[in-house]
């Protein structure tokens, strides 16, 4: 995965966007509850980000942070599909494997309320850190989990630690993904070359994500983040006059599905709704319209024969 600091640069390609909108808007939900590090699944230490993080010591399970994640899947998850269903809202869903195989019902409840549904690994995993052979396995035990569990395979590609230096070329190889956010370096996508195959990457964002009401510099309140969204979406908005763009929402039930904060999210997707020139897109969405308006040079992967 070669670095590209110039992309498009001062003349960046003029998408087309549905509707003639300025921005394409993905609301991004990572359902990963269940898949973090716990010493109780054989980890040597407990997930070390959380509500208030305490640093526990190795191979002692930390059982409130546990508990502030069941939060996610029992209630915040719920919440969420709420206020997307009363805005007619189509989320992108990162999903883990194991966080479906241990909440089937929830994962086919996004599902059924027609969500795109991609992958988010199997679990909370160091992909840099496994050799080539492990990560393989570990990409196709995660296309066995979604294919058992909600009757289908991923077509994008969410590592939860980051890509490895193989992770995009063992997505091309095994097939079928049409597209990896994998990267954080665009406001538009882009085609890579892959195996001597095109391959398109979807860029995401970890600056307008509830995670900083985690991390800081931090959100404190559900009216932050609103703000922070809308200032967003404004400057993009103003931008997309001329170059229409992509704008990333990234949320996860256990943060944004608080009953402080998840008022900030209804308040943003109410005013993203009431601006003209606002499409609320997924990443598949994306990923294939822009394909249309901008082919690549090369042969595409197998999975746009199959898929587009």
């Amino acid at each position: 995965m070669p670095r590209d600091l110039v992309g498009y640069g001062p003349n960046p390609p003029r998408a087309r966007w549905p509707g003639d909108a300025r921005v394409a808007l993905s609301i991004v939900v990572n359902f990963e509850e269940g898949s973090e590090q716990s010493v109780t699944d054989g980890d040597p230490r407990a997930e070390a980000i959380g509500e208030i993080p305490y640093p526990m010591p190795p191979g002692i399970a930390d059982l409130t942070n546990e508990s502030i994640y069941e939060y996610g899947m029992r209630v915040g998850l719920w919440r969420v599909l709420d206020v997307l269903a009363r805005h007619e809202v189509k989320a992108t869903f990162f999903l883990c494997g194991q966080a479906m195989e241990r909440a089937p019902d929830a994962a086919r409840a996004v599902h059924q309320a027609g969500h795109e549904l991609i992958s988010h690994g199997y679990r909370w995993e160091e992909y840099f850190r496994m050799d080539r052979e492990t990560e393989r396995e570990r990409i196709q035990l995660t296309i066995r989990a979604f294919e058992r569990v909600v009757g289908q395979r991923p077509l994008g590609w969410y590592c939860r630690y980051g890509p490895s230096v193989n992770t995009r070329d063992l997505l091309v190889e095994e097939g079928g993904f049409l597209y990896d956010s994998d990267a954080y370096n665009d406001d538009l996508p882009y085609w890579v070359t892959v195996r001597g195959m095109q391959h398109l990457v979807v860029p995401y964002n970890l600056d307008v994500n509830d995670i900083r009401f985690w991390l800081g510099p931090a959100f404190v309140t559900g009216s932050q983040f609103d703000a922070y969204c809308r200032e967003t979406l404004d400057w993009l908005y103003d931008e997309g006059a001329s170059t229409p763009r992509i704008m990333s929402v990234g949320l996860h039930p256990r943060i944004i599905g608080r009953p402080g904060r998840i008022g900030g999210l209804d308040r943003f997707l109410g005013y993203a709704r009431s601006r003209p020139g606002v499409w609320f897109a997924t990443r598949g969405e994306i990923a294939r319209t822009w394909r249309e308006q901008f082919p690549p040079d090369g042969p595409l992967t197998p999975a746009w024969r199959v898929q587009g």
